[in-house]
């Protein structure tokens, strides 16, 4: 049996451990945060609560044998993960991967190819984001493992954070980065529901005083690199108090690291106004010196001012070095109006006409604006709840969903001024819609938030507490190809058959009601896989007539096989009925039995968004 239980949040810019004894009686329960040792220097290794989530990738002579060591590999060499990974990349930026999080859920490329850095010189070793991810995850197992050498963390009960808005192909890769991490055994659990579970604990006993059955808890995380939204009511069920998870929102790569190169490019024009050009190498040192600025501006609101120094590059740079200062009014102007303007509950994200051709590189959001994302997300969702038969929110009469509290988290959040905007401008919407205004829910340390409440999780999943309920958070399809006579320059048009309805519990399977199917075995052949956060209504055997046309589907990345086949039906359609299934570990499983045969095929997809 595990003795610990450990959450962690496998960040986009920072990763954090957290866990405590499952044999503690619940009096004496104590949890605690890892201290994870790392190299902050050549040489120098401190443990520190966060490891920052970058990776450098240095040559083999830029540092001296052993100045890389770490105190279970003295002789470490070759890469270098965490706080010295992220000061020294920032001055040789192009051996620095970072945001290997956002690259790992950015179906326009091959994950698992080694792409990063991206466009690094080609004499630059690269890795993929999938192995960029097991380097950090395996850099948090080594520190567990040297602390606790007789309870290794593979043997432990490990929950692992995930954006709540990861797709299943996000979240398969997640787990794939931590098996070959060494932790083969884990649970997912979504951000924005850990972030809740760390505040419950933080509150107690006092939960129930400050949350009351009819409340709607919105949980806006704002990390690095994402932006995610979610929605948790809180509902009576026999005189016992519930929580449901009743929506997620779409991923937004819109964060902190937008915010710092919003900042260097105000910058950079003030110092090419002087005269003062920047090469790309120079920006990059230039917006990781913006964010210690922004950082240090938002811990101290006496300061006015916070200085920058970029580093100068080779004779031609007049005066070497660069100074420059980062002034508060900017931190107001650039940040709070330009990522958290005051909008109306109808605003929608704006996007911008792109042009013909352009890098391929992370889909970031086309608008800066977070309020306007929320909007969105209200709204959208409040028409799905209208139209849902048996919708845990009574939305008649409102324009959007209607939040009766708020819980932030992301590091994002650690400026309060940004905070306080988010509330100013949802309470706008409210009062505007005649509602009550939100409260905050704080206490919650929000660069831990998550690793805490994923920790916390593994001692409700002991069957105390309170757990968060919803099942899947989206509906689920696979693509079925309408057959069609030849016509040169048209392909046959698809249908998405929905095969995992919004809110599936895991644990439970389904049969597709039986309609003529046909399987390809026996040669490549290429899966389309579907997805919906607003499609509730649909049950499993639901035949949409098209699956590209349909703008409440999002398509997934696509599963290739090659099915096996017998001798007597390589590459022939084989009749086939279809069963669904949600595993406790939450991959849905799609079942292929043939018809009066004994042939039995299984597609996998990881689509735990719960637990």
């Amino acid at each position: 049996m595990p003795r610990y239980s450990i959450g962690i949040d496998l960040g986009t810019t920072n990763c954090a451990v957290s866990y405590f004894d499952l044999g503690e009686a619940d009096g004496r329960r104590e949890q605690t945060m890892l201290a994870i040792p790392q190299l902050t220097a050549v040489g120098t290794v401190e443990a520190r609560p966060l490891l920052p989530s970058f990776l450098y990738l240095p040559n083999e002579q830029e540092f001296p044998a052993g100045g890389l060591g770490l105190p279970w590999d003295s002789q470490r060499s070759g890469t270098v993960v965490g706080e010295f990974a992220r000061t020294h990349g920032s001055q040789v930026p192009m051996r620095l991967v970072a945001s290997a999080k956002s690259w790992l859920c950015h179906s326009g490329v091959d994950r698992s190819s080694a792409i990063l850095p991206w466009q690094a010189p080609a004499d630059v070793r690269r890795v993929s984001p999938l192995e960029a991810s097991a380097r950090y995850l395996t850099h948090l197992r080594e520190a567990w493992d040297h602390q606790f050498p007789d309870a290794p963390l593979a043997t432990q009960d490990v929950v692992l954070t995930v954006p709540a808005s990861f797709d299943a192909a996000a979240r398969d890769l997640t787990r794939r980065a931590a098996e070959q991490a060494g932790l083969p055994q884990l649970t997912l659990l979504e951000e924005p529901q850990a972030a809740f579970y760390a505040w419950c604990e933080a509150m107690g006993a006092g939960f129930r005083k400050q949350v009351r059955p009819g409340d709607v808890v919105l949980v806006v995380d704002v990390g690095g690199g994402t932006c995610d939204f979610s929605l948790i009511a809180v509902t009576d069920r026999a005189g016992e108090v519930e929580l449901t998870r009743v929506a997620v929102g779409d991923h937004i790569l819109l964060g902190g690291d937008n915010m710092d190169l919003a900042l260097a490019h105000a910058v950079h024009a003030r110092l090419t106004a002087a005269g003062k050009k920047l090469d790309a190498w120079q920006f990059n040192a230039l917006t990781f010196a913006c964010r210690q600025a922004k950082e240090r501006l938002y811990e101290d609101p006496k300061l006015t001012r916070a200085p920058l120094v970029v580093p100068g590059r080779g004779s031609a740079l007049v005066g070497g070095t660069l100074k420059a200062d980062l002034e508060r009014s900017e931190l107001e102007q650039l940040l709070t109006e330009g990522f958290f303007p005051r909008t109306t509950a109808t605003d929608r994200p704006q996007t911008a006409r792109r042009t013909g051709l352009a890098q391929i590189a992370l889909p970031y959001a086309q608008d800066p604006a977070v309020t306007r994302h929320l909007a969105g997300f209200l709204t959208r969702q409040a028409r799905a709840l209208a139209e849902a038969h048996e919708a845990p929110l009574d939305v008649r009469g409102q324009a959007f969903v209607h939040p009766t509290a708020v819980l932030f988290n992301g590091g994002v959040f650690r400026a309060s001024p940004l905070k306080q905007r988010v509330l100013e401008v949802l309470n706008d919407w409210l009062a505007a819609d005649g509602a009550q205004p939100a409260k905050e829910l704080g206490g919650a340390e929000l660069d831990l938030a998550v690793a805490r409440g994923a920790a916390y999780y593994g001692w409700v999943r002991q069957g105390h507490g309170l757990r968060i309920r919803g099942g899947t958070a989206r509906a689920y399809y696979v693509g079925v190809e309408t057959p069609m006579p030849a016509v040169p320059g048209v392909s046959p048009p698809v249908k998405a058959l929905c095969v995992a309805p919004f809110g599936m519990e895991e644990g439970t399977q389904a049969d597709v009601p039986p309609q003529e199917f046909g399987l390809v075995v026996g040669e490549p052949t290429r899966f389309r896989f579907f997805a919906s956060s607003l499609r509730r209504e649909d049950r499993v055997g639901t035949l949409l007539e098209s699956a590209t046309d349909a703008d409440d589907l999002e398509e997934l990345a696509p599963l290739e096989t090659t099915l096996p086949a017998t001798a007597n039906n390589a590459g022939e359609l084989v009749p086939v009925n279809l069963q669904a299934a949600v595993t406790e570990v939450g991959t849905l499983e799609l079942r292929c039995l043939e018809q009066g045969g004994a042939g039995q095929w299984k597609l996998e997809l990881n689509v735990r968004m719960k637990d």
